[in-house]
């Protein structure tokens, strides 16, 4: 019976890739696939709706511990230009004149610092992510599972992002505390302040900090996420390979 379900599985997919250029054209593709999964999830039994939601969760929780480590080793923003984290619109527009009056090696440290801190902060930031999985229900799994490459990684960026910003901000203030970027940003932007007739920068760091932060935890879980999908090799478990090998 299992060899008879593989055959039709076999032959679905088959007869899909038979027509996909022809439908990619009308725009049709994903409906190709989605309709291969159904069928063949239908009639070979060959995912249920638990594995199919532990399979997405899995891989949501290696995206998101494999990113954050990668985030948060030394250099891990600061050398990555996809997430390293730029100077604030405000220092942004007053650099040259910060540099201008000897303060560039200031500018420097405090982008250094500031990268330092997201850094420090990304490892810790697992858990907050790893909890916010357990919201996932089994539509959301399917609906992932079908989805474009990065459907997991919106969905979690999507459901959860204000709560994330709420509990990620008190680690990232401290971590860039650490590091002194506070309190270089509150140096730079007191100095150019106190420069006659500027438009004044505001001094607070930890909201566009945070936000960076997190979008470059986002990046990472992406690419995570894209590994799992495209290579069979980054399928580290039979769960993930049975989940992500059915599409």
């Amino acid at each position: 019976m299992k060899i008879k379900n593989l055959m039709l599985v076999g032959s679905i997919v088959i007869s899909s890739i038979a027509c996909t250029t022809a439908q990619q054209k009308n725009g049709n593709f994903g409906k190709i696939l989605k309709g291969v999964l159904e069928e063949a999830t239908t009639q070979s039994g060959a995912l249920s709706e638990n594995e199919v939601g532990m399979g997405i969760k899995e891989a949501l929780v290696n995206g998101i511990s494999n990113g954050a480590d990668l985030a948060g080793k030394t250099d891990g923003y600061f050398l990555n230009p996809k997430i390293k984290i730029p100077l604030p619109p405000d220092i942004q527009r007053v650099e040259a004149t910060l540099r201008k009056v000897g303060l560039g090696p200031q500018v420097d440290q405090f982008l250094l610092n500031l990268n330092r801190g997201a850094e420090d902060a990304a490892v810790q930031a697992k858990p907050i992510f790893i909890s916010a999985i357990k919201s996932l229900t089994i539509k959301d799994a399917f609906n992932i599972l079908r989805g474009e490459k990065n459907a997991a990684t919106m969905f979690l960026k999507g459901s959860t992002s204000n709560e994330l910003t709420t509990l990620f901000m008190p680690i990232l203030e401290k971590s860039i505390a650490k590091t002194e970027a506070t309190k270089y940003y509150t140096d730079l932007a007191t100095r150019y302040n106190q420069i006659p007739f500027v438009q004044k920068i505001n001094p607070d760091l930890k909201g566009f900090a945070t936000q960076k932060a997190i979008d470059g935890l986002f990046i990472m879980v992406a690419d995570e996420e894209l590994k799992i999908r495209e290579n069979p090799i980054a399928r580290t478990t039979e769960l993930l390979k049975r989940v992500f090998g059915s599409k």
